[in-house]
């Protein structure tokens, strides 16, 4: 996630509930991800702080410019998109194809570690994995727990 949008203290406080992943074609976490998964996250170069739970998912497919506005007017704010942020939001998403909603419950702020995105690409944002161990984790000393 890019630092400057703030979106994981917003998932910590409660204000960000829905993690929105918006793409050209189908990639993850589409058909990967469902109701009961862990999801982690970490600002873009940072080391992963944040995890929550998956209460549910909603996809779309054959996105119009209409549905996307559909979907930015009702799940905007628990994406953690402001109100007069959604106009620039919806330019940059405006040609996409399929849309991922997932709700999010009980964020929880970790002890930081490191993944190895080795094999994924270096601009992967998205992994998903049975195991996050399998990512050869290096922990970070914190006093977050």
């Amino acid at each position: 996630m890019k630092k400057s949008f703030g979106f994981l203290p917003k998932i910590i406080s409660g204000k960000k509930t829905i993690e929105s992943r918006w793409y050209a074609t189908k990639r993850a976490p589409w058909g990967t991800i469902a109701k009961g998964d862990t999801v982690y996250f970490k600002n873009a170069g940072e080391p992963v702080t944040v995890r929550a739970k998956v209460s549910h998912v909603i996809s779309f497919s054959d996105l119009t410019p209409r549905t996307i506005r559909s979907i930015i007017n009702q799940y905007g704010t628990a994406i953690g998109i402001e109100e007069k942020n959604q106009r620039a939001f919806f330019a940059s998403v405006k040609n996409k194809n399929y849309c991922v909603l997932v709700f999010l419950k009980k964020p929880k702020s970790i002890r930081p570690f490191t993944i190895d995105k080795t094999g994924f690409g270096a601009m992967t944002a998205w992994i998903s994995t049975q195991s996050v161990k399998s990512l050869s984790i290096t922990r970070h000393h914190s006093n977050i727990r």
